[in-house]
Order: C-alpha cells, then sequence, then structure tokens
C-alpha cells in the first residue's frame, strides 16, 4: 500500500489501492448501494493479508455519506440517523437484554478532535435506571457512558482507562465514538464511518495508542468516526501530483473554518443514531424529548 498518504477510511485505501490496479486485493469485497437517500459504501476486508495491502484490521467498514444532511435537504437528519442507527445495529448484532458502554475519545478542548465528547452527551444513560427502576425502563436498554480524556490532561492511556471500566461494568458491546482523518477534504464532515474491527485512538494523526479491540477489551467494539482533519502532506500531494512537497516530519493538518458547527452537527447525528441503534423503540423525537 502506498503510505504516501493518511486516512482512517477503508474506502479511501481500496479506492488508491483499485485506482492503480484496477480491481481489489485479494480478501477485499466492496459494494455501493443508496439507503434512504444517503449513498454508503461497504469494504469487507476478509483475511490478514488483505488488511496488510490495504493497512486496516480485519473487519467490516461501511461509511455513510453526509452529502444530504450538509445540503439540509428535507428530513435528512432523521433519514441519516436512521441509516446510521440500523448499521450500527447490526454490527452490535446484540441481544434484547445485553448491555452497552458508549466511549467518547477525544480532546474536548480540539474542536477537530472534540466529536466523541459531544456524541457521548447525546447518548442516553440508563444503566442506573435500569438497576432501580427495572419497571419503568423495562423498554431500554443498560447503557453507561464514559468520557476517556487524553494522555495529555490524564496522563492515563485512553484503552487503559477504558480496560479498567470494561471490568467493572462488564458491558456486553462497546462503542468507541472518535474523529477520524479523511484522505479527500471532500469528505471532512461529511461521511460516517461504522467497523466491527474496533479502533486505534490518535491513528489519524500519526498518534497511535493502543487499540480498543476485542482482543484488547474481552467484548465486541463498533467504532464510529467521522473525519474531521486531512494530513496536509496527503493534500499536498493529491494537489501537486508529488509525493515530496512537504517534508516527512511535518505534523500538520488541515481542517475546515467552520468545524464548530460541522462537529457539533455531527457530534448530534452520531449520539443520536447510537441512541436509535440501543433502543428499538426510540424515535428522533424521543430523543429531543429526553435530552431537551
Amino acid at each position: 500500500m502506498d503510505d504516501s498518504f493518511r486516512t482512517d477510511l477503508a474506502c479511501e485505501s481500496r479506492d488508491v489501492w483499485t485506482r492503480t490496479r484496477g480491481a481489489d486485493p485479494e480478501g477485499v469485497s466492496a459494494r455501493s448501494e443508496s439507503r434512504d437517500g444517503l449513498a454508503v459504501e461497504t469494504v469487507e476486508i476478509r483475511n490478514e493479508k488483505a488488511a496488510d495491502t490495504l493497512c486496516k484490521p480485519k473487519g467490516r467498514y461501511v461509511t455513510i455519506s453526509l452529502d444530504a444532511l450538509v445540503r439540509r435537504e428535507e428530513d435528512a437528519f432523521r433519514r441519516a440517523c436512521g441509516v446510521l442507527a440500523r448499521e450500527i445495529r447490526t454490527q452490535l448484532a446484540m441481544e434484547p437484554d445485553d448491555s452497552a458502554l458508549v466511549v467518547g475519545l477525544g480532546n474536548p478542548d480540539i474542536t477537530p478532535d472534540a466529536l466523541g465528547p459531544l456524541a457521548v452527551a447525546c447518548v442516553l444513560v440508563t444503566r442506573h435506571l435500569k438497576t432501580r427502576l427495572p419497571e419503568e425502563f423495562a423498554a431500554f436498554r443498560p447503557v453507561s457512558v464514559f468520557r476517556t480524556g487524553v494522555l495529555g490532561t490524564t496522563g492515563i492511556e485512553s484503552a487503559a482507562l477504558v480496560r479498567g471500566v470494561v471490568s467493572l461494568v462488564r458491558p456486553d458491546r462497546v462503542i468507541a465514538v472518535d474523529a477520524l482523518s479523511a484522505r479527500d477534504t471532500v469528505r471532512l464532515c461529511r461521511a460516517v464511518q461504522v467497523t466491527n474491527a474496533g479502533i486505534v485512538p490518535g491513528s489519524g494523526v500519526g498518534n497511535a495508542r493502543s487499540a480498543l479491540t476485542e482482543d484488547v477489551l474481552g467484548v465486541p467494539v463498533v467504532a464510529v468516526g467521522v473525519p474531521t482533519v486531512v494530513d496536509a502532506r496527503t493534500l499536498c500531494a493529491d494537489l501537486s501530483g508529488a509525493e515530496t512537497v512537504l517534508p516527512e516530519d511535518t505534523e500538520l493538518f488541515v481542517t475546515p473554518r467552520d468545524i464548530d458547527s460541522r462537529v457539533r452537527d455531527s457530534a448530534r447525528l452520531v449520539g443520536y443514531a447510537i441512541d436509535l441503534a440501543l433502543h428499538d423503540a426510540l424515535t428522533v423525537e424521543d430523543i429531543d424529548m429526553f435530552l431537551a
């Protein structure tokens, strides 16, 4: 795989490969479709050879376009929530009484990295209510929320914190939410990726930490992310056609000037979709009411 660019999106890694070689690598399958008016790309990485080729762990990666939401099309938020919720629910494969821990990764003080903390603020926390008032909250799953912070402010690796919480709470599933990096500026805050391969916090900006995966945590992990930055070397290489426009040690990332509003909108979408995925009977209007 060409390592001159950086992206967290499996669909972009596949695009680079197929553009130069004309076909998918062995062990990779992909398809594009429309779901409720939204474009959806699915990439399945089926073995370790394919994982090495695309530099992504084995798993299912689904990227949903948010163009309709950005264009403020009629009913776009509800449709986007529904499509994302159905995919999250599919990858979670939960039983009715299973519990979930939703982890918000990232730094709330740095806007492009604040997706996780902002998203979990929209997640309905029900674990304590299910324990104390089981009959009144019988229609809800037990859900816990945890904001990890970052190593620079806590002094503790996010993965270590999550492992500790998982050992205490013992959820049946973990949902990890984090900001991602993209190769193409067109995808910034205009796409959301869902994968059952877990996530490595900070990998998109070259600051990789311990992974949050089923092997590490002992329970299935579904990661949800929205690209908020593009690596400057990647951007310059694409625009110029040359790979050495900027020095290799350049640590510069590009983000939209209206990133504040974009991240808030993306976080609300992800949080609401997680609520819909975990609690089957809820609607967007119900969540609005509970969060008011």
